[in-house]
């Protein structure tokens, strides 16, 4: 491969990532604010970068994977940002959840630069990062999709150009919208079998195959069974989504009535401490 890939974010997903980017025999360059989360990826053979700068000025390539819009603006704009040092030419991939405002304003910037820019938000939580399994959805530059393909199809398999920049984020929106929903309705479905007296796994396995089935039911229920509350994606960034999808219907003129009443359950959890908890904690409350 003759491509140099930049990683910045090496968190639950980022580092699973960046691991089959690395596998598929790309350069890659990588760095996060906190280094020893990248020490086994420097071990694996990628080279690590001291800041933001150093990894733009020599990566063709560059994804981000982080937390917050407000970080996105950071890496993206700051003095010492990835516009202001990108390589001529290069494509700059935002993988974070954002909002499609800020998506199309990196588009902008970038063609500014003779760059170009997608936004390419996943979805498939840990599990999906860990297999190479993700579902991407993508707005931006056809072209930049298009000699992007290869990169993306290392770390997911149901990958889709949905138009231009900040069509990605639109997306995933309602990817988180449906998702809302179902957390809930498998909380609610587990808690429900609890007390009426019924065996939660035979229940699970009755009802995951039946119309109720669903991501959620198959991969998210049984750790709420098990009281396994680790992050595959945490509390406190489905809460950021929930609020741009919010946010968004609102300057649309529509509303999100089941978004925000799920969001009013998450923030519950959020007061008892569980923000950095997987989405899956909302059992917690049942």
């Amino acid at each position: 491969m003759s491509q140099t890939v930049g990683f910045i974010g090496i968190g639950v997903m980022g580092k699973s990532m960046a691991k089959h980017i690395l596998d598929a025999g790309y350069p890659v360059l990588v760095y996060t604010r906190t280094k020893a989360k990248a020490d086994d990826l420097v071990a694996s053979g990628a080279n690590w970068k001291d800041s933001v700068q150093a990894l733009a000025s020599e990566a063709d390539i560059v994804i981000t994977m982080i937390g917050y819009p407000k970080d996105v603006e950071d890496v993206y704009f700051s003095e010492n940002g990835l516009l202001a040092h990108m390589k001529k030419g290069a494509t700059l991939i935002d993988m974070t959840t954002s909002k499609p405002s800020l998506a199309k304003k990196i588009a902008e910037a970038a063609k500014e630069k003779a760059g170009a820019a997608l936004d390419a938000p996943v979805s498939g939580g840990d599990v999906g990062a860990r297999n190479g399994k993700l579902v991407i959805m993508i707005g931006g530059d056809k072209n930049a999709y298009d000699q992007c393909l290869p990169l993306f199809e290392t770390m997911g398999e149901n990958i889709q150009h949905l138009g231009p920049a900040g069509s990605g984020q639109h997306t995933k929106m309602c990817n988180q919208i449906a998702v809302a929903a179902s957390m809930v309705g498998a909380a609610e479905a587990m808690g429900y079998a609890k007390h009426a007296g019924l065996d939660q796994e035979k229940v699970l396995k009755s009802i995951s195959t039946g119309a109720g089935g669903s991501w959620t039911l198959q991969n998210l229920a049984p750790r709420m069974l098990n009281d396994d509350f680790a992050p595959g994606f945490y509390v406190k960034h489905f809460i950021k989504d929930m609020e741009i999808a919010i946010e968004e219907s609102e300057q649309m003129k529509e509303g999100l009535p089941g978004v925000e009443l799920v969001k009013s359950l998450y923030d519950k959890l959020v007061k008892q401490g569980e923000e950095n908890s997987g989405t899956q904690s909302i059992y917690k409350l049942w």
